[in-house]
């Protein structure tokens, strides 16, 4: 069965946006050996799963990446841009983009079917209500944390809609000269 992995961003005190999905306390100047780290954590992946807030950004941010020969992450845009995607969506009808499918039934169900079907990881990437969503499903088999060196005080967390404790073991902790610590995790089940 395939593995869900869940790549994002977060601060130490546990957000992932600002109140209103401000991004802008990212760390953005990443060392070489994250971007190994991330190109390592992509590379076996075969399929993406957004929420259909961040796909609108994301779908066309790597798009443009990909397509500029001079961008020094056209590597990780061409990644992103061939790589199929599903997007889950309650209010589109059909995917405005390309290589991308869209997912309106139930999140539990669209998931688990994807696990069964024959591939590599995937990976998910999404906003608050996705992600929430997704934990408290308990279809994450691996949580890679960047937890970035801020702390915001308020914003969008993912983790307050669990229903009961989720019991994670850590694999590795790594910590890069950007100031972003890595918490990779996978929940202990059974």
């Amino acid at each position: 069965m395939r593995k869900l992995k869940l790549q994002v961003q977060m601060t130490v005190d546990g957000f992932i946006g600002g109140p209103n999905g401000e991004m802008d306390w990212m760390t953005f100047n990443w060392d070489e050996a994250l971007q190994r780290y991330v190109q390592e954590l992509t590379e076996p992946v075969d399929c993406i799963v957004l929420g259909r807030k961040l796909a609108e950004g994301f779908i066309p941010h790597w798009a443009a990446v990909a397509a500029d020969p001079a961008a020094p992450d056209q590597a990780a845009g061409l990644k992103f841009t061939d790589t199929p995607k599903i997007v889950f969506s309650r209010t589109l009808s059909e995917s405005p983009w390309p290589n991308t499918e869209l997912a309106t039934a139930d999140l539990t169900t669209e998931i688990s079917q994807l696990k069964q079907r024959a591939g590599h990881d995937i990976m998910a990437y999404g906003g608050a209500t996705f992600v929430s969503g997704l934990l408290q499903a308990g279809l994450v088999d691996e949580l890679h944390l960047f937890i970035n060196p801020v702390a915001i005080g308020r914003g969008l967390p993912i983790f307050q809609s669990l229903n009961a404790v989720q019991p994670l073991t850590l694999v590795q902790s790594t910590a890069f000269a950007c100031g972003i610590v890595v918490q990779h995790y996978e929940p202990r089940r059974g």
